[in-house]
């Protein structure tokens, strides 16, 4: 039998453990499904991110890091790491953002969640 948090689980894509991201940085993460995802940690806590840049062919997991804003190291647009929304142009078009899991240290997306719903409320979390 399934316990819950597996069924959970299932719908749930894993990226990676949380202790391959340390405080203040990002790694990038490559699914199998082609996504090129950004991970975060701003302050313990986990954000997920497309990894190119919306404007040119930067990646954001090596774009400066300062606070919950990732500057892009192609042409300096930047973006809050949160919400994705864009911070300094060049940039024009917002980031896409994904629902953040963390369950028994790993970390997990649901693809097809964005972590923000047309009325801005924030997507549950999922953290044990």
């Amino acid at each position: 039998m399934t316990d819950t948090k597996d069924f959970h689980l299932l719908h749930l894509l894993e990226l990676c453990p949380s202790a391959d991201v340390a405080p203040g940085a990002a790694i990038k993460v490559e699914t199998d499904g082609g996504l090129s995802l950004a991970v975060f940690n701003v302050d313990d806590q986990f954000y997920v991110t497309d990894d190119l840049c919306t404007h040119g062919p930067g990646s954001l997991s090596e774009g400066y890091i300062e606070g919950d804003v990732v500057e892009c190291d192609f042409h300096n647009g930047a973006f809050n790491i949160r919400t994705g929304e864009v911070v300094t142009p060049p940039c024009m078009i917002p980031l896409r953002t994904y629902c953040v899991h963390v369950v028994d240290g790993k970390i997990y997306i649901d693809p097809d969640q964005p972590a923000f719903s047309a009325d801005g409320a924030e997507c549950p979390k999922a953290n044990s």
